[in-house]
């Protein structure tokens, strides 16, 4: 399966960005989906992550309340709203497919990956 992230840009603090994750070349609903970032200079993190069938998700510590990973199995779409996004949020941001039930918040767990977008924050 082939991801293309995009939706990135820049956007001032306490704003709002969403990003969407589109598959093809496979169907999501059998994978789990993960997003992660990677700014300058530091390992790629985990951002959030969500089950096959939307039912479960799960976020970083630092990202709750503030994020929502969602997914549109019929457009065969991930997406993350980034609500009241900080400075410190600017990174490269890059959607995974994974483990269908369990995904995992290991980047290592995950088996394809999208190109990545830039998000940049403002202050």
């Amino acid at each position: 399966v082939q991801l293309q992230a995009s939706g990135g840009g820049l956007v001032q603090a306490g704003g709002s960005l969403r990003l969407s994750c589109a598959a093809s070349g496979g169907n999501i609903r059998n994978y789990g989906m993960g997003w992660f970032r990677q700014a300058p200079g530091k390992e790629r993190e985990f951002v959030a992550k969500i089950t096959w069938s939307g039912m479960n998700t799960y976020y970083a510590d630092a990202m709750k309340g503030r994020f929502t990973i969602s997914r549109d199995n019929a457009k065969n779409t991930v997406y993350l709203q980034m609500n009241n996004p900080k400075p410190e949020d600017t990174a490269v941001y890059y959607c995974a497919a994974g483990e269908r039930s369990f995904p995992r918040t290991s980047p290592d767990l995950y088996d394809y990956w999208g190109q990545g977008t830039q998000v940049t924050v403002s202050s």
